[in-house]
């Protein structure tokens, strides 16, 4: 990757910026270099995921929300990273939040990036990571990750995100969905989106509820906070410190209650950064980052090792059930460490 490409990234070039995103999102060598270039100018962005289910209007949030950021004092840039699922057929991916955001196109501080998921689970592409970490040395203060939005795996985006929001809607019965899915436990601002539709007001309620029952006991581990184990706190002890989430109105269509979202997320990332905690997200990123190269790289390494008729064999074993799949994985780490030794 040619230094003056790195270079007209720092000061703002969107092409090469753009070129840049390219590769990583290949994989390529040269995105590779891309990053370990880039990777000394990163840690300072301010990462805000948002999930939720189908529907809820994600989207639209994003947009309004960008358009807000963008609003504040210092007209921070604002990058987004649309995450559409892939067809998985073809491998194809609609790309329809790009087309949903047309009206940002026009403001050079906003950068819409959109990507297919490739069949990862968790709501995120692989490369999320990566291209967040080119968007944050490129200067760019906030940047807004939509994951795919389909369902109970939407999850992975805390590892991700200094500041999770989690967007319901009235009426699709996602209140007892979030529980089940533990979606609760990774938000850090809670929105009722669609606000204008019937039943807000009773999934206002009930979230609130559930957090007042559930988050008396926070503590954070790992930068990233859970629902506490530990049993409820009695009436007269004081409230845990540290943050509970709010619970919002929007109707993103028109704007309604986004600035007040936009108010928390700013105050989300200084309390974060005030108590500490912005570093401990950090390094959780950082690890979650590591244990997912870790698996890719001894993956590949792993698999050029053995013969692919030997794999087929044992495939077979297994389709046979003559060979159980322990054993079979037994076989494939021991084939590894004969043939290396």
């Amino acid at each position: 990757m040619p230094a003056e490409q790195i270079s007209e990234l720092r000061k703002g070039n969107r092409l090469a910026l753009s070129r840049i995103l390219s590769q990583i999102e290949a994989g390529t060598a040269k995105g590779d270099q891309a990053l370990e270039a880039l990777f000394p100018y990163t840690g300072q962005a301010h990462k805000i995921g948002i999930t939720g289910p189908p529907g809820s209007g994600k989207s639209t949030l994003v947009n309004a929300l960008a358009r807000q950021l963008r609003t504040l004092e210092s007209h921070p840039k604002v990058a987004i990273i649309a995450v559409d699922p892939t067809s998985p057929f073809t491998g194809g991916a609609i790309l329809g939040d790009r087309v949903r955001m047309q009206d940002l196109q026009g403001d050079k501080g906003i950068f819409i990036r959109s990507m297919a998921s490739r069949g990862a689970l968790g709501g995120l592409a692989s490369q999320t990571e990566m291209l967040s970490q080119a968007f944050d040395a490129a200067g760019y203060e906030y940047i807004i990750i939509e994951t795919v939005g389909a369902g109970q795996s939407e999850v992975d985006i805390v590892n991700l995100a200094h500041t999770t929001i989690v967007v319901d809607v009235p009426g699709m019965g996602d209140d007892i969905q979030s529980i089940k899915a533990g979606i609760l436990e990774i938000a850090d601002i809670l929105v009722v989106n669609k606000a204008d539709h019937l039943g807000a007001d009773q999934s206002v309620k009930h979230l609130q509820t559930m957090i007042a029952m559930g988050y008396r006991g926070l503590r954070y581990a790992g930068g990233k906070h859970r629902l506490s184990e530990t049993m409820p706190q009695k009436q007269d002890e004081p409230e845990p410190s540290g943050w509970i989430p709010p619970v919002l109105k929007t109707i993103a269509f028109d704007g309604t209650g986004v600035d007040k979202l936009a108010e928390e997320v700013v105050k989300h990332g200084k309390h974060l950064k005030e108590t500490g905690l912005w570093a401990e997200k950090a390094e959780s990123a950082i690890t979650e980052t590591l244990r997912k190269l870790m698996i890719s790289t001894l993956y590949k390494r792993w698999r050029q090792t053995i013969p692919e008729e030997e794999l087929e064999n044992i495939v077979n074993q297994v389709l046979e059930r003559t060979l159980h799949p322990h054993q079979a994985i037994q076989q494939l780490l021991s084939y590894n460490k004969n043939t290396t030794h």
